[in-house]
């Protein structure tokens, strides 16, 4: 997982490439949101980014780039391939 904390400045196209594991792929697509300022609702988000200075609770509302877009598009897809639990 640490090799996939700088993720969001990544491509695209290699997240899915270094991601061993379905944890790997849920931690860089929520990595992305929480730099954004995304308030975790589930335990395992607040567990694992906590919400210090959250500011958006709904996950349409967080600002994203087109690049961060496309960037949790691609992770998604992947983790759907892999059928990882949502």
């Amino acid at each position: 997982m640490l090799g996939l904390l700088g993720f969001g400045l990544m491509a695209a196209s290699t997240a899915p490439a270094r991601a061993e594991t379905c944890d790997d792929l849920w931690y860089a697509r929520n990595e992305i949101y929480k730099a954004q300022g995304y308030c975790f609702r589930t335990a395992r988000g607040i567990s694992a980014f906590g919400n210090a200075g959250c500011q958006y609770d709904a996950v349409e509302d967080v600002p994203l780039s087109n690049s961060q877009r496309r960037t949790i598009a691609d992770i998604a897809r992947e983790e759907r391939a892999r059928r990882c639990p949502r």
